[in-house]
């Protein structure tokens, strides 16, 4: 486990079991934010990969939205694009979403993420919902707008600990040293 300054601490402890919805809602961490605000990404997240991404992601699973898309919507880096289609996959703006994941192309994550996806599929026996050999992220887009119009249904959650699980490798990437 990467070691983190002690206010990025604080905010994953915090959030550790927060989920990322599959569409923004207005359940928003203003004290915890209020708390991440009061520091640069610079200054949080220093030699990283990308500073910005990461504390953009931060923002994001505290529940503000739109500063996390302020924060990505000039950041062409893979990392950048990566959280911007997350983001947009949210809102939902599946077209967006999509057009961010072309802008990405192939991640380095996307082997591990199919490899964690597959297992929540089958802890959660979701029906229906078939991985292909790589990880496709416009099929996972699919599948939130499948999921979206079943609340409560196995497929929702199989979705959103996806989603988390896809967070919680992009968010190191972004914040550690490459």
């Amino acid at each position: 486990m990467p070691q983190w300054n002690a206010v990025v601490s604080a905010v994953l402890e915090k959030c550790s079991g927060r989920v990322l919805p599959l569409t923004q809602s207005a359940d928003a961490d203003a004290a915890t934010a209020a708390l991440l605000e009061q520091h640069s990404p610079e200054a949080l997240f220093a030699n990283a990969r990308n500073a910005e991404a990461a504390y953009s992601a931060l923002l994001l699973l505290l529940g503000f939205w739109e500063k996390s898309h302020d924060l990505t919507n000039d950041d062409e880096t893979p990392e950048g694009c990566y959280l911007h289609a997350i983001i947009h996959r949210m809102e939902p703006n599946p077209g967006n979403s999509a057009y961010w994941l072309r802008q990405l192309g192939r991640h380095s994550l996307f082997p591990e993420l199919r490899v964690q996806a597959e297992e929540i599929l089958k802890r959660n026996g979701v029906a229906g919902w078939q991985l292909k050999p790589a990880w496709d992220p416009f099929l996972f887009n699919d599948w939130c707008d499948e999921a979206r119009a079943l609340p409560g249904s196995m497929k929702e959650k199989a979705a959103v600990l996806i989603q988390r699980a896809e967070w919680d490798l992009l968010f190191p990437w972004c914040a550690m040293t490459p």
